[in-house]
């Protein structure tokens, strides 16, 4: 048991002062020729490998020094906190505001993703709209897409423009009106498009409808609700909500 724990610190050691190796890098630090050895060994020390170069680099979690996106780059070795490449496109494009071109995915990643984001659209892991004669991938969650397609487009506009326009405002509060619609339950969710449809005036449900993902006839049924004044406040409130009932003191 000695013997390995020295092993194990010796290799820890090792990566610590080399930062990344490759497989027959270690086999020759350990003085092996067994695969199974060095993953086994590596496995201890919570190893990670490169979602470039093939995944030829291991390094160890506790060395990598992430950046905000979840990258890590050493002697242009990429590493991620993800994982695979695939992994890290999709989380990225996931966690994104406005979506990502190829480009900007790869000056983010530092490694050229065509391929990969040709297959994970494909397996629709991700969606793509084609908007200005370019490719934007986003993800495929409706709402969220919705979102991360108005931000583009308001990016776009205002770089062509360079100032904040009346339509650019307007994406934006579109955009908040689909995060505000999403942490409501389902009554309220009906009632709300219900009262947006009614500000929008005439086609109000399509309109609604469309910008939320929803069926027209929900919009429908949410406006009847609101003006023939059915909506109940009381049952519109989640369990546990409102004021608390005071007791009244029995008096002796």
């Amino acid at each position: 048991m000695k013997n390995i724990s020295r092993k194990k610190i010796s290799l820890l050691t090792y990566l610590k002062e080399e930062k990344i190796a490759t497989i027959d890098e270690v086999k020759s630090f350990l003085n092996t020729q067994a695969r199974m050895t060095v993953f086994r060994k590596l496995s201890q020390l919570n190893y990670i490998s490169s979602c470039s170069h093939c995944g030829r680099y291991y390094s160890l979690k506790r060395i990598a020094r992430f950046n905000q996106n979840g990258i890590w780059i050493y002697n242009s070795v990429v590493f991620s906190k993800y994982g695979t490449l695939k992994k890290t496109i999709e989380s990225l494009i996931e966690s994104s505001s406005k979506g990502y071109t190829a480009s900007e995915l790869n000056n983010v990643v530092k490694v050229k993703v065509d391929n990969v984001l040709l297959e994970l659209s494909k397996s629709k892991v991700i969606m793509r709209k084609k908007i200005s004669g370019m490719y934007v991938y986003y993800s495929t969650s409706s709402n969220l897409s919705k979102q991360q397609e108005l931000k583009r487009k308001n990016r776009i506009k205002c770089v062509s423009s360079g100032k904040f326009e009346p339509e650019n405002l307007a994406n934006e509060l579109k955009a908040a009106l689909i995060i505000f619609y999403s942490t409501l339950n389902e009554k309220q969710r009906r009632l709300y498009a219900g009262l947006e449809s009614l500000k929008a005036g005439y086609g109000g449900d399509r309109i609604i409808a469309e910008l939320l993902g929803i069926d027209q006839k929900t919009v429908a049924r949410g406006k009847h609700e609101l003006l023939s004044e059915e909506a109940d406040a009381d049952t519109i409130r989640q369990s546990g909500g409102g004021r608390k009932k005071i007791k009244k003191k029995s008096i002796m």
